[in-house]
């Protein structure tokens, strides 16, 4: 991966933002997936800027090493095992790099809310937890924290209290509730706040799932 920033979707509801989204899509998706979700949201008049960034283009194994976009290599179906350690740190890195651009242009750290879905939740969990400024929120849709079962794996005291909203379909059949429910039990033996919601739908997103998200951010922005 470039050591390059990434190239973004940004909406932005005034010229000078106070309050940044980094939201990451899933995997096969671009940073246009997760753009019309923003006025569905309702938030009421602020600055905030969203930020979708596009993942690069990789070979996905588990897809017959297919060129797509990807936040890192998917090897095989059990989430719980074998993950694509140097792409998640690449992915983390560069997340990393879009949170410090934010802060350069004047939005303080604890103003930054980063949030994904799938592949892309993955990613948020893994770097907002041991990102050493303290952040606003973390949001992981239907997704699972990856490095939670690694013994050397640990959570950045700046986080360990960050709000974190994490939500998961019961009919999910690309990453099963258990993963999810797996990740939400280690998370909270680490001390996270972990607000948890689940709902009847598959791996996607509902319309009582955005109202809830909705929610969230009004109250943390």
């Amino acid at each position: 991966m470039s050591t390059s920033l990434l190239e973004c979707v940004e909406i932005a509801t005034t010229s000078t933002p106070t309050v940044s989204v980094i939201w990451l899509h899933g995997l096969g998706a671009d940073g246009h997936d997760f753009a019309p979700i923003v006025p569905e949201l309702g938030l009421p008049p602020a600055a905030v800027r969203f930020v979708f960034p596009h993942a690069p283009r990789r070979p996905v194994t588990i897809n017959n090493g297919y060129v797509m976009r990807a936040w890192y290599d998917i090897r095989q179906g059990d989430f719980g095992r074998r993950h694509d350690h140097d792409g998640l740190n690449e992915s983390e890195m560069a997340l990393c790099s879009l949170i410090e651009r934010e802060h350069e242009r004047g939005v303080s750290y604890d103003k930054i809310i980063i949030a994904g879905f799938s592949q892309g939740g993955a990613v948020a969990l893994q770097t907002g937890l041991r990102f050493p400024k303290r952040l606003c929120g973390i949001l992981a849709l239907s997704t699972y924290c990856p490095s939670t079962a690694d013994p050397n794996w640990s959570v950045a005291e700046s986080n360990r209290t960050v709000p974190i909203f994490m939500a998961h379909g019961s009919q999910d059949n690309v990453i099963p509730l258990p993963i999810a429910q797996i990740s939400r039990q280690n998370l909270e033996q680490f001390g996270c706040s972990v607000q948890w919601h689940e709902y009847s739908m598959s791996h996607s997103v509902c319309p009582q799932e955005i109202a809830d998200i909705a929610a969230w951010l009004k109250a943390l922005i």
